[in-house]
């Protein structure tokens, strides 16, 4: 009986450490997400009464063909996002594992700063550099590729890419660190036993240290995902969806309905649609690289 009471204590305390964090989860994660969801089937200017819309503002979602190209720009900010970092970010980890020990830290600090930097700044920056007068226009100039120079975020043709680019060198260094924190977490034994065996870099990079980072791939996979699917502040900053809505995203037109047309349940409705497609890919990234071991 006194190990029973002293069991429901023990659980009882525990609770009490959880329930502020769990209030403040509620409050800003759980119900933001169920009103969002019940607005979706209103119509509602954020000002008159809200009326019963039922499925309408759904209806009208899949009816614009401007979500499918924002979608589809989505995905391709998905290869600069998330592909192209973790590529990235598994060279650099195979050249700096074993290779480098003393200024570690500094390679770590250089690399993760894109992190720290508020992507507002970020997209401030670089929509500097791309200007027609910016750095990347001026380093064409100075070795002879004058005849590329062009305001990148407003080509037409190459703007999504200029700003795929600026999530490629946001991401890498996330995705570098991670891997490196899982590499370092692999028994050394066994890349003495692969040396042993005749294994080369190439064979124990793939061998040994991919089988060790697949965790840390895999949750590089989902934050870098969920960054290119729910991108706004960069594209906004940045381009603002121009040229003619080259690199208009779900999250911008988001806004664009709820704030530029008051159309708060088509907002809402958006909003339900574009987590269900980040629930939907982030679960295809985890059933990809799952353990099947």
């Amino acid at each position: 009986m006194a190990h029973d009471l002293a069991g429901r204590g023990r659980r009882a305390r525990g609770w009490l450490y959880v329930l502020p964090a769990l209030a403040v989860y509620l409050g800003f994660a759980i119900w933001p997400a169920l009103s969002t969801l019940r607005l979706s089937f209103l119509h509602w200017d954020g000002i008159l009464p809200a009326t019963w819309a039922g499925l309408d503002n759904y209806v009208k979602i899949f009816q614009d063909s401007a979500l499918y190209e924002a979608v589809l720009h989505s995905l391709v900010l998905i290869v600069f996002f998330s592909v192209i970092p973790i590529a990235a970010g598994l060279l650099m980890t195979a050249l700096l594992m074993g290779k480098v020990r003393r200024g570690m830290t500094f390679f770590r600090i250089v690399f993760f700063l894109p992190q720290v930097l508020p992507l507002v700044a970020v997209g401030i920056t670089w929509r500097w550099l791309y200007s027609e007068s910016g750095v990347v226009n001026q380093l064409l100039g100075l070795v002879g590729l004058d005849g590329l120079t062009r305001p990148w975020l407003g080509d037409y043709d190459l703007a999504l890419i200029a700003l795929g680019l600026i999530g490629t060198w946001v991401m890498s260094g996330l995705c570098m660190m991670l891997f490196l924190s899982g590499a370092q977490k692999i028994d050394p034994a066994l890349y003495e036993a692969a040396t042993l065996d005749g294994a080369g870099a190439y064979q124990r990079f793939r061998n040994v240290t991919l089988p060790g980072v697949r965790k840390e791939i895999t949750i590089a996979g989902v934050i870098t995902t969920i960054a290119a699917l729910a991108s706004f502040d960069l594209v906004f900053v940045t381009t603002n969806g121009g040229p003619a809505g080259q690199t208009n995203v779900p999250a911008l037109l988001v806004y664009r309905l709820a704030f530029n047309e008051g159309d708060i349940g088509g907002a809402s409705a958006l909003a339900v649609v574009l987590t269900a497609l980040v629930v939907v890919v982030v679960s295809a990234i985890r059933f990809a690289t799952r353990d099947r071991g």
